[in-house]
């Protein structure tokens, strides 16, 4: 059975020859590892782990052509992305602060024309290689996070809470551009036969960042349309991506037709093991591997109490294994004992 197999026996509720794994590795952890293990550069650590999920991204932001440096200051870069933001960057860092944004009236919404998806630029390496090893879906934005990113989080939040007209505008306009860049992936890179990741963080480790109330007025209805569409021009599959709790939003998510959710955040209270048992096959999961202290606790007791469990739960198929990210904080010899568990499942 290959990857692509795997995967979508399992996002069917069918019993894999093995539990797909779905991971992603930080740059750092990938250094610590070819260093330790003396792998040359020309090896790949997702072919060497046998990661059975790959992502493809376009390029989807609302102004890909705007995207450049604006100055440099200090030991900081201030550029425009393509969201329309001025960022400033501390050089070598990979997170910035946004210090401006393109929609900072409500009044510019009307008159804010984003550039076509269709656009070749988008597409550029949009190369589907990978198909030969992995499952490969393609990405796009969520509703929510793409709103924050063109609106500014804080704004957005307040739009959400004071004036619900304005944010379901916003949020329609941003749905049918982000649906128009799936709609596109899915035909350059022909993967109707395994479909889209929605990512769309809008969780914190307690709760969702609104209301339940507020997702099914605003968020849900775009969601709906997003996926009915995509569905309908062949889409298999439309699994979410979303950090944090959204325990509270999962029946409504079903609802629009997510068919599985990513990465179920045991340190946000997503019990991988517990949503299996409640959701039956109405809903798949990718994740449930605790990144945040079992496995940087390096603790082989803990590791394991932890993981058979889940492989355990698997076996039928609905979960796809994985921690999200693998970072430095996890040594590349307890990454090893964590893979081993896995393997003994095959």
């Amino acid at each position: 059975m290959n990857s692509k197999e795997r995967v979508i026996k399992t996002l069917n509720f069918q019993r894999p020859d093995r539990i797909p794994l779905f991971e992603t590795f930080w740059k750092e952890f990938v250094e610590n590892w070819r260093k330790e293990k003396g792998i040359s550069e020309d090896i790949d650590i997702r072919d060497y782990y046998r990661i059975d999920l790959s992502i493809l991204a376009a390029d989807e932001t609302f102004f890909p052509g705007t995207k450049g440096v604006i100055k440099k200051e200090d030991n900081y870069l201030i550029s425009r992305d393509g969201w329309g933001r001025t960022i400033k960057t501390k050089e070598g860092s990979y997170f910035s602060e946004t210090v401006d944004t393109v929609l900072k009236t409500k009044s510019d919404l009307d008159r804010l024309e984003f550039e076509p998806p269709d656009l070749n630029s988008r597409y550029q390496g949009f190369v589907t290689v990978e198909k030969e090893k992995r499952c490969v879906f393609c990405k796009i934005g969520g509703p929510f996070i793409r709103s924050s990113f063109i609106r500014g989080e804080e704004e957005f939040l307040m739009d959400l809470a004071s004036d619900k007209g304005f944010a379901k505008a916003l949020v329609a306009k941003v749905g049918n551009h982000l649906l128009e860049i799936g709609l596109e992936s899915l035909r350059r890179a022909n993967l109707y036969d395994t479909g889209v990741w929605i990512y769309d963080d809008m969780g914190s480790n307690n709760s969702p960042m609104f209301s339940p109330k507020t997702f099914e007025e605003i968020f849900l209805p775009v969601y709906k349309n997003m996926i009915n569409i995509l569905k309908k021009a062949g889409a298999k599959k439309v699994i979410l991506h979303s950090d944090g709790n959204i325990l509270c939003l999962l029946d409504m998510l079903i609802e629009a037709g997510i068919d599985g959710i990513n990465p179920v955040e045991p340190k946000a209270g997503m019990n991988i093991i517990e949503l299996k048992k409640k959701y039956g096959k109405n809903l798949s999961f990718i994740g449930g591997v605790d990144n945040t202290f079992i496995l940087p606790s390096g603790s082989k007791e803990k590791i394991k109490k932890h993981v058979v469990p889940i492989l355990e739960a698997g076996k039928e198929g609905g979960i796809i294994i994985g921690a999200h990210s693998i970072g430095p904080d996890i040594s590349v010899e307890t990454y090893d004992y964590y893979h081993s568990l896995i393997k003994k499942n095959d």
